[in-house]
């Protein structure tokens, strides 16, 4: 559980309830390359799996032109930091190992040229929904991809029922403004014991944002993923995650030791600064649905 009150300041109010009834309880999870926010369960939520709280106004753009002209030419580009893309990967590999597959049948949603999965898991179909050809075609670990619009066609009847091991959806939550009928077709399509993993940072494209998500801070953007999975479906767990693993500044030698050898002092200033760019650079949110 969140501790103490979720202020939902973005999008509609009524979707949260505040206090929380249990507040006070914070799962820590075991693996390495994640620590667990929190878990939400229905009494966290005003209304009941089916209702849908949000207005036109909350999922409003800046930008409300069709998303095929926006997306029409290719980025080549990462939209998150080395040190957010490692600790991605790293997380999808401990996550993708605890299912304990022989091989994992991947959905990755707005997906690019790069889906950020490690290479030592054993895949079956790793399938891309995405906005541009030319991105989805040059992405090497993609078995098969469709470009579809999801803003404007939510609808996954390309896939059947159960076909999925794990959906991803990297920095791209926040511009979906058909939510419901997303993830209420990523439960369809996600076999039993599957997972969900919506991530996002502190990066986007403003224009192309959600109202209510551009006036979140991260706790609320957590909380608003979190009600889309709630709303949607009867998913088993709602989990909200930090993936970024802070590294612990190293030791500064003694002054006495430096004065002696003073390539010791610059040796811990480089690592030092290091260790504090690594720190300070993108976070990383992950809300986890397991059906």
């Amino acid at each position: 559980k969140l501790v103490g009150t979720i202020i939902a300041a973005a999008g509609s109010a009524s979707a949260f309830t505040s206090p929380l009834k249990t507040a006070g309880r914070i799962k820590h999870n075991t693996l390495r390359y994640s620590n667990s926010i929190c878990t939400f369960d229905a009494e966290d939520f005003a209304g009941k799996t089916g209702d849908w709280p949000y207005t036109d106004a909350d999922l409003n753009r800046l930008d409300n032109s069709v998303d095929t002209i926006f997306y029409d030419e290719p980025r080549f580009v990462t939209h998150i930091d080395d040190g957010a893309i490692a600790a991605l990967t790293a997380f999808y590999e401990e996550e993708f190992t605890a299912l304990n597959k022989d091989k994992l049948d991947v959905l990755d949603l707005c997906s690019s040229w790069i889906s950020h999965l490690p290479k030592d898991i054993s895949y079956g179909n790793v399938v891309g929904v995405g906005m541009n050809e030319k991105e989805l075609k040059a992405n090497e670990q993609l078995t098969n991809h469709f470009v579809q619009d999801l803003n404007i066609n939510p609808d996954l009847s390309q896939f059947e029922d159960d076909s999925f091991d794990v959906i991803c959806n990297v920095v791209s939550v926040d511009y979906l403004t058909k939510p419901l009928e997303i993830f209420q077709e990523m439960h369809r399509i996600l076999r039993p014991g599957g997972v969900s993993l919506m991530t996002f940072s502190n990066r986007l494209f403003a224009t192309k944002a959600v109202a209510m998500w551009l006036q979140a801070d991260d706790i609320g953007r957590l909380t608003i993923v979190a009600s889309y999975y709630n709303y949607s479906a009867d998913w088993k767990s709602i989990e909200a995650l930090d993936i970024k693993e802070k590294q612990p500044l190293p030791e500064r030698p003694p002054t006495a030791d430096i004065m002696k050898n003073p390539s010791l002092g610059l040796a811990w200033m480089t690592a030092a600064g290091a260790v504090q760019k690594n720190n300070e650079g993108d976070p990383m949110f992950v809300v986890k649905g397991v059906k």
